[in-house]
């Protein structure tokens, strides 16, 4: 899918409300808050990846008012090749996002990946807990709404998209992400 509509849709929603840029083409993802010389607030995502974009704004609707002061919100990240407790600090830190990103990917009708993120330090025997941990907070979220921002750009989404909203509970089966 093209990120061209992802953009538009999300930068006139939340360019005036909240000063906040969408913008692909970055070799790596980073949220990048605003300064005096540069008055919006970017989030650039990774080349032109239609999951990259989503997944980057799943962490900015999340991100409360302080987190969106720093830079990449001020989340620990340890990269690729971690060993079992730096994976499960990982997911742990990774459910929620993951989770408003599988919504917000049902509303453009495409198919949500769940991602380890960890491809050489490979530890393939927590994929499965970690669908079912971010496939019970998708779950919650569609029963309980997404906060304020994601419910906003998943409606604007899904009707841009022409995709029901909210999805079906069948929708969140942690074996087919």
């Amino acid at each position: 899918m093209h990120c061209l509509p992802l953009c538009l849709l999300f930068n006139r929603l939340f360019v005036p409300s909240h000063a906040t840029l969408l913008q692909g083409g970055g070799e790596e993802p980073i949220y990048l808050p605003a300064t005096p010389g540069q008055p919006l607030h970017l989030i650039r995502f990774r080349h032109d990846y239609f999951a990259s974009a989503l997944h980057e704004v799943a962490h900015w609707c999340i991100a409360g008012p302080t987190r969106r002061q720093q830079v990449d919100y001020g989340y620990w990240y340890c990269p690729d090749g971690r060993n079992a407790d730096e994976q499960a600090r990982f997911e742990q830190v990774e459910a929620v996002p993951q989770a408003v990103e599988w919504l917000l990917t049902l509303a453009t009708g495409a198919r949500f990946r769940l991602s380890l993120d960890n491809l050489n330090g490979a530890l393939p025997s927590t994929r499965h807990r970690f669908a079912e941990q971010v496939s019970r907070q998708a779950a919650r979220y569609r029963e309980q709404g997404l906060p304020p921002r994601a419910e906003r750009f998943a409606r604007t989404l899904a009707d841009h998209y022409q995709q029901p909203w909210p999805p079906a509970p069948a929708s969140f089966d942690p074996d087919r992400c």
